[in-house]
């Protein structure tokens, strides 16, 4: 990572709330085949979360702490903030001053944009206005909620008026947090009733059917741009008699992750 910064876009995707055995299923099944297309290897790394909801892990997320892999480390971490005592940056770690990385990448010349979705990126309450207030600028739009079908495809038709006004030559860092698979979800399943893992595999094949779209756009700036997609924490649905998450359960911790370079059209 420290060697791309300036030369690549960065696009940072997450898929709010995507169990990692779901979006495995559906990975094996072939109902995310755009997915499959770029993931490397055509399948998800199996990860652990730093936190069980969208505030906490979002705020390790900015500061370095993405997903760890499952298996022993220390893990060389992609980009992290510098303090005293850190042991998971290495060579090619991207280390900065500022306290998260929108701010770090601002000053090395980015233009920074947050697309939120979740209500932790609402700005009609000042915590909604935290994780946006990082970035230079900020969007949200009830459209991109978890109450709206075509949330994702919201977000890209304001991404595409963004990138059409960003000068060719300056780099950019688009940050997405995906509010589909996030309850209620059940408008993605055909006569469902009430939220199931079912329909939050529904959401996924609706998220799968938009990325082309995306990826075709951060590419057509003809500069290569280097992708992160991951969940923040997964969810329950009645396991263990729990629904939601913010609870230490194997289903919230472990997540999907994959990080890969796009290159440009």
């Amino acid at each position: 990572m420290r060697d791309l910064i300036g030369s690549h876009d960065l696009l940072f995707l997450t898929l709010d709330t995507l169990r990692y055995d779901v979006a495995l299923e559906l990975m094996d099944a072939g109902r995310t085949p755009h997915l499959r297309r770029v993931l490397p290897g055509g399948s998800w790394q199996k990860r652990h979360s730093p936190a069980s909801f969208t505030y906490a892990a979002h705020q390790a997320f900015f500061a370095g702490f993405l997903p760890t892999p499952i298996t022993p480390g220390p893990h060389e971490r992609l980009f992290a903030a510098q303090f005293p005592g850190s042991e998971t940056s290495g060579d090619n770690t991207y280390v900065f001053e500022a306290p998260d990385l929108p701010t770090a990448l601002s000053a090395a010349g980015y233009r920074t944009l947050c697309f939120g979705g979740v209500g932790f990126f609402n700005p009609a309450s000042a915590l909604g206005k935290v994780l946006p207030g990082l970035f230079a600028e900020a969007y949200w739009e009830r459209e991109f909620g978890v109450t709206a079908p075509d949330c994702f495809d919201a977000q890209v038709d304001r991404l595409t008026v963004a990138i059409a006004d960003t000068p060719p030559q300056q780099p950019l860092f688009t940050f997405i947090n995906v509010a589909a698979l996030h309850q209620p979800n059940r408008h993605y399943l055909p006569g469902a009733t009430r939220d199931t893992r079912e329909s939050h595999a529904a959401a996924l094949e609706y998220v799968d059917s938009v990325l082309p779209r995306l990826f075709d756009l951060v590419t057509s700036r003809r500069r290569p741009c280097q992708v992160i997609i991951c969940s923040d924490h997964g969810t329950l649905y009645g396991e263990d008699g729990h629904t939601g998450h913010r609870v230490a359960h194997e289903h919230v911790w472990t997540v999907p992750y994959a990080d890969f370079v796009l290159e440009a059209s």
